[in-house]
């Protein structure tokens, strides 16, 4: 399996990024990574880490599983952390010098999900903070906007604003003083959102501030199977935060201070110039 992506990214792609806050990027990874990480997916369903939630209402007839923090206690995941071309490409993204991995996910929508993806911002979730914040949306399946593709909002990570997290799975577990997400459905008219359909082995990037959510999957028979994970850049250091998403354990690194530790290690840097 390929360690750098399939392709370089293009300046076209990075200047997408940097206006929009979010990116398709089109066969980066190899099928090999694609077919791992299938196993690697049904294998956690079956044998869930103890982080895993089930995200759909009881009534819900589909099913949402999410599970997370996986590469710290499951050896396939952290294969792919620290092998795939994923810290590359969002620092290469991001013009990072270097990348390190917040925390990785599973997020899988089975046919006939009504369960829709409030809108939300993900930087607000965590207790780091900079610029330099990315989510890494890798597709494991051809995701359409029937089967549920991530809608985003172009461009509102520059609106200057932090949006109170939303807790997916009881929505008044985090209390902030952060102004609560606009009702997006009814400004669609004022905004561009943008819904990106991907093929195996594409993956969307998007910033830790950009608004995005998602629809159900409405579809009979076809499975929305994504593997995130999420990155930061050299100008992020660590904001511990009361009443927000626990991190695995604790960072054991002084408030201000950069990533660099067990919980968050640097996985990718760029090479100087001479190299």
């Amino acid at each position: 399996m390929r360690t750098a992506p399939l392709r370089e990214i293009t300046p076209e792609e990075i200047d997408t990024y940097r206006e929009e806050g979010v990116v398709l990027l089109k066969g980066l990874f190899d099928p090999e990574w694609v077919a791992f990480l299938r196993d690697a997916i049904e294998e956690d369903m079956a044998h869930p880490t103890g982080i895993n939630f089930e995200l759909a209402k009881d009534e819900d007839p589909g099913r949402f599983f999410a599970d997370t923090y996986m590469w710290h206690r499951v050896p396939a995941f952290e294969t792919v952390v620290r092998n795939s071309p994923a810290g590359e490409v969002a620092g290469r993204i991001m013009e990072a010098r270097h990348t390190n991995i917040v925390f990785d996910q599973i997020l899988v929508k089975e046919p006939g999900t009504e369960e829709k993806t409030t809108w939300h911002q993900d930087l607000p979730y965590w207790p780091i903070l900079g610029s330099q914040v990315c989510t890494l949306w890798l597709a494991l399946d051809d995701v359409t906007k029937e089967s549920g593709a991530v809608e985003y909002v172009a461009g509102s990570h520059l609106w200057g604003e932090r949006y109170h997290p939303i807790a997916f799975v009881d929505p008044e577990k985090y209390r902030t003083d952060l102004p609560k997400v606009p009702d997006i459905d009814s400004m669609r008219d004022d905004l561009t959102i943008r819904q990106p359909e991907l093929e195996p082995g594409d993956c969307t990037l998007h910033h830790g501030l950009l608004v995005h959510g998602a629809p159900g999957n409405r579809t009979v028979g076809t499975r929305r199977r994504g593997y995130v994970t999420r990155w930061a850049g050299e100008d992020v250091v660590y904001d511990p935060r009361p009443n927000i998403q626990p991190m695995l354990e604790d960072p054991d690194i002084p408030p201000g201070g950069p990533l660099d530790c067990t919980l968050w290690p640097r996985i990718w840097e760029r090479p100087s110039p001479t190299a």
